[in-house]
């Protein structure tokens, strides 16, 4: 299947593109627009676009939009979720410190990459760690991180 965002991505677009290859759709392709183009490939499934389904909405990223479309209630991909909208959205309250080290790290991810692709394909590494070292504290609650923790 075909998705389609705005070029220049970042933490939620390279989220949700990850989402979307391990949960959703293992063979998706992604393809790039200039962003507020009009003006998107037909065939292709939008997402992070304003005024589509599967972007921002009620104060939430484009991340939850996908957990909530497909129905995906895995705790882990909920606090990712909410890692992401402390970094991509507007938010009162902060629950998750990572949330600014991912936003910083996916930045670099674009800046060092030559195209939007290989920014989603290293993104991709982030974000399994990232889903790896939750589950594992969600197995297990006294795995917590720092000198001497357990991976």
């Amino acid at each position: 299947m075909k998705w389609v965002t705005w070029e220049n991505v970042g933490i939620d677009r390279i989220g949700c593109a990850w989402l979307i290859r391990r949960f959703i759709d293992a063979k998706a392709t992604f393809l790039f627009v200039p962003a507020n183009s009009k003006n998107l490939p037909k065939g292709a499934n939008p997402f992070d676009i304003p005024g589509v389904k599967l972007s921002h909405h009620r104060g939430h990223c484009s991340f939850h939009a996908f957990l909530r479309e497909y129905k995906l209630n895995d705790p882990v991909l909920g606090r990712i979720a909410r890692m992401i909208d402390e970094a991509d959205t507007v938010q009162e309250v902060q629950v998750e410190p990572a949330a600014p080290g991912l936003d910083l790290i996916c930045e670099g991810i674009r800046l060092a990459s030559p195209d939007d692709a290989t920014a989603l394909e290293r993104g991709a590494l982030v974000y399994d760690a990232i889903y790896a070292r939750l589950k594992v504290m969600e197995v297990e609650p006294q795995a917590k991180s720092g000198p001497g923790a357990k991976p």
